[in-house]
């Protein structure tokens, strides 16, 4: 089927995304930035997208503001600018004066100022100092989670001291007042019941629980990219007769299915802002096993967390020996608290304008 749309159609398109009054502008659409962004165009009214595929993180971060710069029509009707800390707002809104005037929302999927690396010279400056500068011209910061935010805060003072002299002070003292803990919204399903994951200590773990002749199935589920570790492809080879799923899994449906079949989710993570993927395994009746430390502690009891490989091997061994444990276990944590139907009011509050709103 053909269909064709003439110069008045496309005309009045034009016109009703510039009647819009929430602009929401996304650097790297894909992931937990696309859900969201998807969320708030679908719930919140008067909203218009301008995004960036999720391609080439590093080169999105760099120069998303230019393109953003052309890109967006000028509008009067715009009260209110939401964007993920991927964009450097402090250009965008350089480049576009007019954009300046707005109510400024930033939210924070994670922050580059503790992300992990190998080496601390290996850190690129550039990048965390994008995102303390968008909070800077920011009216709102807000943060999926406290760990999220705490950890952004309090390592601003250290990474300055990467500047070699002239350094500014006190940035987090102006930025603190405007940011507030708002967890990402997560649709959950109705059900019935990374290379930064450390996958090497996730598999050292279960080739000892094979070694000691314990029973187990295995799924192992994600996308995968260009650059993948070995331990990957040699851990298919010698857990291979513990295999049921491995991979990407072809739709949301099916990997929901794969979750709600698992008794157990690990996650052996050496950085986590939030923890999606934990959240939903937990919503589809798995017993979670995490790090103490990271988010987790805010969100999951004590009886979930380890601190150490040793610990984490022994409750994966129990559990193995005592399967009906985790089947018959109900898991404390509420994740209804962190669907889109508990956070949709508190994100529409953020998205709103007050017409004493001064930036």
């Amino acid at each position: 089927m053909c269909v064709l749309f003439s110069s008045k159609h496309i005309q009045e398109e034009i016109q009703n995304s510039l009647s819009m009054s929430v602009l929401l502008v996304e650097a790297f659409y894909g992931g937990s930035h696309k859900q969201l962004i998807d969320l708030l165009r679908e719930n919140v009214d008067d909203c218009v997208s301008y995004t960036l595929p999720a391609k080439k993180w590093h080169w999105r971060a760099r120069t998303a503001a230019l393109y953003f710069m052309q890109a967006i029509p000028a509008s009067p009707s715009y009260r209110v600018l939401f964007a993920s800390s991927v964009l450097n707002l402090s250009e965008l809104v350089a480049l576009r004066p007019d954009l300046a005037t707005l109510k400024k929302v930033l939210y924070f999927h994670e922050n580059q100022l503790v992300y992990p690396v190998r080496k601390s010279q290996d850190r690129d400056f550039q990048y965390g100092y994008n995102q303390v500068l968008s909070c800077l011209v920011a009216d709102v910061v807000a943060f999926n989670s406290s760990f999220n935010m705490e950890s952004f805060l309090s390592s601003i003072s250290s990474f300055m001291k990467m500047i070699p002299d002239h350094r500014p002070k006190d940035l987090d003292k102006l930025i603190r007042p405007k940011c507030r803990v708002l967890h990402f919204p997560i649709q959950f399903p109705h059900v019935t019941r990374e290379h930064d994951k450390d996958p090497e200590l996730f598999f050292k773990m279960l080739l000892k629980l094979k070694e000691r002749g314990l029973g187990f199935q295995l799924s192992v589920l994600g996308e995968t990219f260009t650059d993948v570790p070995d331990i990957f492809a040699e851990a298919r080879v010698d857990l291979n007769a513990h295999v049921l799923h491995w991979g990407f899994m072809p739709s949301k449906e099916d990997y929901l299915h794969v979750l709600c079949q698992a008794d157990v989710v690990v996650s052996t993570a050496k950085h986590e802002f939030f923890g999606v993927a934990m959240l939903e395994a937990v919503h589809c009746g798995c017993y979670p096993l995490c790090p103490k430390a990271l988010v987790y502690p805010e969100i999951f009891p004590e009886e979930y967390l380890y601190s150490t490989p040793e610990q984490l091997y022994k409750k994966l061994q129990g559990l193995c020996r005592r399967p009906y444990v985790v089947r018959r276990h109900h898991v404390k944590v509420d994740t209804s608290s962190y669907s889109w139907a508990a956070l949709k009011e508190d994100f529409r509050s953020l998205l709103a304008y007050k017409e004493d709103h001064h930036p």
